[in-house]
């Protein structure tokens, strides 16, 4: 019985080399120096090739920021998984907030520009929305799923109010961060996926009920220990 070998994957070209170069070197670029103090110059002189060359591909800085967005909004269309307990819908929870922190935190600086980018690119704003209404309405599942558990007591509008704010707060957390940083305030960044992830649960915790409110209190020392 003969065995048909599968279908060999097409090489990567050098132009298609090129251009995820440039989106990943641009990437680095606007999360640590801020896309507003990047130009073209800045990312073509990274990369140590001509303004030309990188024209060639993108022609401008927001064409490769509206590819970073697209990346971006692949990467954070992640839904809850299901589940069947109270606990179960707690560290799913957890780790819903958990995959979105650390979805902002790789493309930051779309957050910590956020205003100003999606004021500049409409496609972006209404793109935006779209990621923000998907996000509601998962954290609202999760919400719905507790309540139905009795693990939550909570009404239809506080379930809404809670969903919303937990999106300002996920939304607006790196630029609460960074206010800190130019404070003065010594802390490593790379925290921030904690005490983001805390914030937006120390939301929930005064619905929780029962086992549902010892659940959290077990995670938060599991995790604060492990970070």
């Amino acid at each position: 019985m003969s065995v048909i070998p599968a279908k060999a994957q097409p090489p990567t070209s050098r132009s298609d080399r090129t251009r995820e170069r440039i989106l990943r070197v641009s990437l680095d670029l606007f999360n640590s120096q801020g896309e507003s103090n990047v130009t073209t110059g800045h990312i073509s002189d990274e990369l140590n090739i001509s303004p030309g060359n990188l024209y060639y591909h993108y022609r401008n800085k927001d064409e490769i920021i509206a590819h970073l967005f697209a990346a971006f909004e692949k990467e954070i269309d992640v839904a809850p998984n299901d589940f069947t307990t109270s606990a179960a819908a707690m560290e799913d929870l957890w780790l819903y907030l958990h995959m979105m922190f650390e979805r902002i935190w790789a493309y930051r600086f779309l957050y910590r520009n956020l205003d100003d980018l999606l004021a500049r690119d409409k496609k972006l704003r209404a793109h935006f929305n779209i990621i923000l209404s998907h996000k509601r309405e998962s954290i609202s599942t999760i919400c719905h799923a507790l309540a139905s558990a009795e693990a939550m007591r909570a009404s239809e509008a506080e379930i809404s109010a809670l969903a919303e704010n937990i999106l300002v707060v996920s939304t607006y957390w790196l630029n609460y961060e960074n206010v800190k940083l130019r404070a003065g305030i010594q802390h490593d960044p790379a925290l921030h996926l904690t005490r983001g992830v805390y914030q937006v649960m120390s939301l929930v915790s005064p619905y929780l009920v029962g086992d549902a409110k010892l659940h959290l209190t077990q995670l938060i020392h599991i995790y604060i220990n492990h970070e």
